[in-house]
Order: C-alpha cells, then sequence, then structure tokens
C-alpha cells in the first residue's frame, strides 16, 4: 500500500507541470528524441532531461538510448491509475450535486381537499 501512495505522489508531481504535461501529450502522438521534447517549450536540454526524469522516475515515460540519441516514448501505465483513483472522487462529487439539484427543486404545493 505505501508503495502505492509513493507512486502515486510521483506520477501526480509529474503531472504538476506544464512542461511535463504537454510533453506526455506529444508522446501520445509518436516518439520523440530529448530535443524534439524540448524544442517547442523553449528550454534547455538540460533542462528538458531534468523534466523527463521526473517523467521517468512516475514511470511515465521509457528512455531507449541510441548512439547518441535518447529517444521517450509514453508509458501509459501510471495513467490509469490515476484515472481510476479520480473517477471516484468523479462519481462522488456527482452525487453531491445529484443530491443538491434535488433540494433546489420546488416541491409540488398539495392541494387542500375542501
Amino acid at each position: 500500500m505505501v508503495k502505492y501512495r509513493i507512486k502515486m505522489n510521483a506520477v501526480f508531481h509529474a503531472l504538476a507541470h506544464d512542461a511535463r504535461r504537454e510533453m506526455l501529450h506529444r508522446l501520445a502522438l509518436k516518439d520523440l528524441t530529448v530535443g524534439e521534447l524540448a524544442a517547442p517549450l523553449s528550454m534547455s536540454l538540460p533542462a528538458a532531461s531534468k523534466h523527463i526524469i521526473v517523467l521517468q522516475r512516475a514511470g511515465l515515460i521509457r528512455r531507449t538510448i541510441s548512439g547518441r540519441n535518447h529517444l521517450c516514448s509514453l508509458e501509459p501505465g501510471p495513467l490509469a491509475s490515476v484515472s481510476s483513483w479520480l473517477q471516484f472522487y468523479e462519481r462522488f462529487w456527482n452525487e453531491r450535486l445529484d443530491a443538491l439539484v434535488d433540494l433546489m427543486q420546488p416541491t409540488p404545493k398539495k392541494r387542500d381537499p375542501k
């Protein structure tokens, strides 16, 4: 259980930065080199590499090295765990909001039989 929480914390930490979310989005489309990941984000290769290390530690990407090329690919497994965790709270809040809507509905007036 503790290991699961540590892994979940690493995934949420990785998702907390917009540059890393952008990297994941682009990796969902195709595998990219570190340079290709860094280019549209206007960051240096060392900065991009630090973000990639965070994503790797969270298990969200895999980096393979071929000569001087470091190719990154998406590992979506940890995202499924996060998604199922979030779905619990989505159901929770939907039920709460449904109950609130029910409370806000006007109650029909009872007719007085005369």
